[in-house]
């Protein structure tokens, strides 16, 4: 890989953090890992990886689209090793996928996340709205007073 002069190959990753703040982490040379997970070094007897999972986003038990990633590693030869459960029957699979697949899960994850994040804010905003309609009736009803505060 050249680091003078030439284009380095290099990946970019999305991070939301606890804030709601996106940011962007940019990997040169290296395939991205995620946050807090080291990788394993591949063992020489990993080097004929098994067949990859047909789909990580679907739990091949019940079907739902809910699947985690619960643990993973690197595999070798640009595959992971990864550990995924159903939050719904709470199975259990490892399996073992290349980038591409890792990628397109990514965006199902992502996905998911959004979903979740955008029915939280309905939600709240629906509580808001509720808070403050009961605040407003109780006012129009002199049930609250300056006093109060």
């Amino acid at each position: 890989m050249d680091h003078h002069g030439g284009a380095a190959p290099h990946s970019v990753k999305r991070i939301v953090l606890p804030s709601g703040k996106t940011i962007e982490v940019v990997y040169f040379g290296q395939t991205p890992r995620p946050v807090g997970q080291r990788a394993a070094p591949a063992a020489p007897d990993q080097a004929a990886a098994p067949p990859a999972e047909p789909d990580p986003c679907r739990c091949p038990n019940c079907g739902s689209e809910l699947v985690q990633p619960t643990a993973w590693e690197e595999a070798g030869s640009g595959r992971w090793r990864v550990t995924l459960r159903c939050p719904e029957c709470e199975t259990l699979r490892q399996g073992c996928f290349g980038e591409a697949v890792l990628d397109a899960f990514d965006e199902c994850l992502e996905a998911g996340s959004e979903a979740l994040r955008a029915d939280y804010q309905r939600l709240w905003r629906a509580n808001m709205a509720a808070e403050v309609e009961r605040f407003v009736a109780a006012v129009d009803a002199g049930a609250i007073a300056p006093e109060d505060f």
